[in-house]
């Protein structure tokens, strides 16, 4: 494949859709192959559509992104890839998700049950029901709202980021759906929250750049301002935080899980966060989430205690 074509794709993004496992995780299933597959294809379908975005987005920007100190790299800005080739590689990756969705699940009858053992999720089909109609749908929601995004709505401060953090969800009920599970409001609203924290924080990365050199990277950044960026960033966090220190301690969640001692993954959830604010006030490093969560040893870790932790309350 072109290195630029590949380059248009953005793989490195793709870590964004591992969102789409976490039902399975918290549902108990991680191990089980009848739900790994469907959220495997899922994942893959996720992946090729938001490559088909990103083409999109590359095509749309290709004017403004020639202006800007790094995106004038990309491959439509700088004229390695052509319009036209863009277009046409965004139409074959869209048509391929769908196709894969449609012929790698099968569809069978739901049948409502109800999880006994999950802290996060229900689940509402056998094993054998992978895919419906809805996972699809919601490939194509995502589709349109970003579409909606590129073209207009990321000019409208706050829409933008919620937008994004949208984003994250969908990829969450994409999982669940494929899947056959249920989600509950502690996995939608924690997703939403922690999404939403990451998106003012790359905000906040634009805004200093355009309080120091006076460059516009992005037209509504004069509706950000630093002390705003910083205000709802810290209380993004703390609201965050706080969401999911009741998940761990609510009766609920004690009685289906069996254990008192949820509230200990917190630890990991707190030093990360604490982490990610450190690299956006102090080293000024949050102008990609996902370059961060590829390249931090310290949120590796985080990460990695907080799964291990979660692993042996639900697994053994």
């Amino acid at each position: 494949m072109n290195r630029h074509i590949f380059t248009l794709l953005r793989p490195h993004q793709w870590l964004k859709n591992v969102f789409v496992f976490m039902p399975l995780f918290f549902d108990r299933h991680a191990t089980d192959w009848c739900y790994v597959w469907p959220c495997t294809v899922a994942f893959v379908a996720f992946c090729l559509t938001a490559s088909g975005v990103y083409c999109f987005n590359d095509i749309h920007d290709a004017a403004s992104d020639r202006q800007h100190p790094v995106k004038r790299m990309r491959p439509v800005a700088s004229g390695s890839v052509s319009k036209p080739t863009a277009y046409t590689l965004m139409c074959i990756l869209w048509v391929a998700a769908f196709t894969l969705l449609t012929f790698c699940c099968p569809i069978t009858p739901h049948t409502t049950l109800t999880s006994p053992h999950s802290p996060l999720t229900s689940y509402h089909s056998p094993l054998t029901s992978y895919h419906s109609p809805l996972t699809s749908y919601l490939l194509l929601i995502y589709i349109i709202l970003n579409l909606a995004y590129s073209v207009k709505l990321k000019q409208i401060a706050l829409l933008d980021v919620f937008i994004i953090a949208t984003g994250f969800v969908l990829r969450i009920m994409v999982g669940g759906q494929s899947a056959g599970i249920a989600l509950s409001h502690w996995i939608v609203l924690t997703t939403f929250l922690l999404a939403l924290f990451l998106a003012l924080a790359k905000r906040r990365d634009d805004a200093v750049i355009h309080q120091s050199s006076g460059s516009i990277l992005r037209k509504n950044i004069t509706r950000y301002s630093l002390e705003f960026l910083d205000l709802s960033i810290a209380m993004l966090g703390g609201v965050t935080i706080v969401c999911y220190v009741l998940y761990t301690v609510s009766d609920e969640v004690v009685a289906r899980t069996g254990s008192q001692h949820l509230y200990a993954t917190s630890v990991f959830v707190l030093a990360g966060i604490l982490r990610y604010m450190q690299l956006t006030f102090v080293d000024r490093r949050s102008g990609s989430p996902t370059k961060v969560l590829l390249h931090d040893h310290f949120i590796h870790l985080c990460i990695a205690g907080w799964i291990a932790a979660f692993a042996i309350i639900l697994y053994t």
